[in-house]
């Protein structure tokens, strides 16, 4: 897939793993995962160049029926001609192999996206998804099966960390994370956007390291100029996207929210005991889920300090915990230069 490198910024390690699936002569099912926005969907379609055997994208709303009827639109893009609707998905996935069957020879890429939003009640979508992967699809050395979702406590406590019929079936997982300081001056030099090497770093601390938020910078607008645009005024693209954000990836927010804004009070880390009552949560199951789901969704983290119980650890929020490795990165940059070169 070399000749579509040319539009993908950094990401060398992540295109070598797929380099690595894709050329392996054996069946693959790969998860990828990472925070909303941050190129998942970008990354695999850029580099496979759109060239797939079957790809859909679940819809953010909508019950099992309608996920269901834009899946069997999905179906009949690789079909063609005379089509029968699936009436559910262990038959929709019945199709599908009945497709990869009658095929060619050759290497077929699988994609779905968004995986999660496609798992309403009761639908029986991972059962099925289980079946055609563990009954068919996993005896083909032809198939490479890709699902993605933003929605990475679902995806580990569903698929990675299954231990009903996923369980080590799957055969790899990539996790893209945001742009480190670097990628985001390449991002800009792509988009012949100039920026001194200070306004990298307040880019870098205001955007952190998010490519979306990076490609709705105007060139023809100053730094501050698009900050303003983008966060203050109304209407922004990002005015709302706090709220936006949490409520893309939770089905109730408000607590994971609350616990966020705790932590957001204070650099260091705070005891369990001390978020509960800063987030006026109440104690419980509830209350360990969203700590749960907020640290594999890669917004905390949890540590223990030295010669401390496990009982005793601290939550803190990554932009907090990462800041020690973004200051070994900025000692590198020279401030003073027009234009920002990063290197280490």
């Amino acid at each position: 897939m070399k000749e579509n490198r040319m539009k993908i910024i950094g990401r060398y390690e992540e295109l070598r793993e797929l380099d690595g699936y894709m050329t392996s002569g054996k069946p693959e099912f790969l998860v990828v995962y990472g925070r909303r926005r941050v190129g998942k969907t970008f990354l695999i379609r850029e580099y496979f160049g759109g060239d797939f055997f079957f790809a859909h994208t679940g819809l953010a709303q909508g019950g099992t029926e309608v996920q269901l009827a834009e899946f069997n639109k999905s179906l009949r893009r690789i079909h063609g001609g005379e089509y029968r609707a699936a009436a559910n998905w262990l038959e929709a996935f019945d199709y599908l192999r009945e497709h990869i069957e009658q095929s060619p020879q050759g290497r077929k890429v699988l994609f779905i996206d968004e995986l999660p939003w496609m798992d309403r009640q009761k639908s029986l979508l991972l059962p099925a998804l289980e079946h055609f992967w563990n009954g068919f699809a996993s005896g083909r050395s032809d198939v490479f099966l890709i699902v993605c979702g933003s929605a990475t406590s679902w995806v580990i406590s569903k698929l990675l960390q299954d231990k009903g019929g996923f369980y080590g079936r799957i055969t790899g997982r990539l996790l893209v994370k945001p742009f480190s300081l670097s990628d985001c001056e390449a991002f800009y030099r792509e988009a012949g956007i100039v920026y001194s090497r200070y306004q990298m770093v307040e880019s870098y601390m205001i955007f952190g390291g998010i490519p979306y938020y990076l490609s709705l910078m105007r060139k023809e607008l100053g730094f501050s100029q698009n900050v303003d645009r983008l966060c203050f005024k109304e209407g922004g693209a990002l005015k709302n996207e706090y709220e936006l954000l949490y409520r893309s990836l939770f089905r109730n927010p408000e607590g994971h929210m609350a616990v966020v804004e705790t932590l957001a009070n204070k650099n260091a880390g705070l005891s369990r005991e001390t978020v509960l009552k800063g987030s006026g949560l109440s104690d419980g199951g509830g209350f360990t889920r969203i700590l749960r789901e907020l640290e594999q969704s890669g917004f905390i983290r949890r540590y223990s300090e030295y010669k401390k119980k496990k009982r005793d650890a601290l939550y803190q929020l990554i932009s907090a915990a990462d800041y020690q490795s973004f200051e070994k990165e900025v000692r590198y940059i020279d401030f003073t230069a027009a234009k920002p070169v990063i290197g280490r």
